[in-house]
């Protein structure tokens, strides 16, 4: 009997061992690309769409003062900007649709870099895949995404992949209408404005209906109609002290601030999501939304890496994530 007991405890110690794995390497490491299904479906699936190619544009050199033509580049067709020279130095980016100005600041001993960026068009504001493509563990990092689709500017966004809940709405697709409990979601509607939402009070398909262009789930708001939503003892359950950060924030019509602080080493020690929330409130920011962070945090402008993403404060080193937040054509 106590050698039939042992060996059934070892055997369920085993098939136990074996499904904690499965589970383990099915979050986070095997890769899985969905299939295209109808955008519109209302069913309780996961609801995907096919790749679709980045609409391409030339980007300047951030080495030196540039001034060059730029030109768009359609599906079929190759038009020109309305603009006749693209200004750029290795902070500043300016033409007729776009202006993005980068600011460094020191806070609470971290380094923040801040990109102002203000848009003729919410047009100009994007999100991109990694690879392209949406899935689960398919993961580039923000300077591959920012290269593949030739942004001037972007940030890491929301990483949806390392989770199974919480809306995913890009460029007008709806991807997944899986609510997360009581989740706080940033909406960016078509044009351009942002709104905070409570996931259990709202479908994924209302948000659609109601001209949602883009939905990111990280949270939390930081910033609502120009207050504070978070306190000194708020934080993400995913990191209980100062850290590596990155926000969006709106501060009037068609003008953004995207901001990443460094964090985790000797010389930054980052910054908690109410020193966050306050820096942003004190730029003018009337909405703000907290992305994913640590190791995540990354800026990339004009092809350079802006920050020191790490994820244990060794060495910098890019993370690869699911998704970025950019500016581009």
């Amino acid at each position: 009997m106590q050698l039939r007991n042992r060996l059934f405890r070892i055997l369920f110690g085993c098939a136990l061992f074996a499904f904690t794995a499965y589970v383990l390497l099915d979050t986070f490491v095997i890769v899985r690309k969905y299939e295209t299904a109808d955008a519109s479906s209302s069913s309780s699936q996961t609801v995907v769409a096919e790749t679709v190619r980045p609409v391409e544009t030339a980007v300047p050199e951030s080495t030196a003062e540039t001034i060059l033509p730029v030109s768009v580049i359609t599906d079929d067709t190759q038009t020109e900007a309305s603009v006749s020279a693209v200004v750029s130095t290795e902070t500043t980016y300016r033409d007729g649709n776009i202006s993005i100005v980068l600011t460094e600041y020191r806070i609470s001993d971290t380094t923040v870099h801040v990109a102002d960026v203000q848009l003729s068009s919410a047009e100009y504001l994007k999100t991109g895949f990694a690879e392209n493509t949406y899935g689960r563990n398919v993961t580039e990092t923000v300077s591959e995404m920012a290269d593949e689709f030739h942004a001037i500017l972007a940030i890491n966004g929301d990483y949806y992949g390392a989770r199974q809940s919480g809306y995913v709405i890009r460029e007008g697709v709806l991807y997944r209408n899986t609510a997360e409990r009581n989740g706080e979601a940033l909406v960016i509607y078509r044009d351009g404005s942002f709104a905070i939402v409570n996931e259990s009070e709202v479908s994924a398909e209302q948000l659609l209906a109601d001209g949602a262009w883009n939905v990111l789930n990280f949270g939390p708001s930081l910033v609502e109609n120009g207050e504070l939503t978070v306190s000194p003892s708020d934080e993400v359950n995913r990191a209980m002290s100062s850290n590596p950060r990155t926000a969006i924030a709106v501060v009037d019509e068609l003008h953004y601030l995207f901001v990443v602080s460094d964090g985790r080493t000797g010389d930054n020690d980052g910054l908690t999501l109410y020193e966050l929330a306050t820096f942003l409130k004190t730029l003018g920011a009337t909405t703000a939304y907290n992305l994913d962070g640590g190791g995540s945090s990354t800026m990339v402008f004009q092809g350079s890496l802006i920050n020191n993403p790490t994820s244990n404060g060794s060495r910098t080193k890019e993370r690869s994530v699911s998704d970025i937040v950019y500016i581009g054509y």
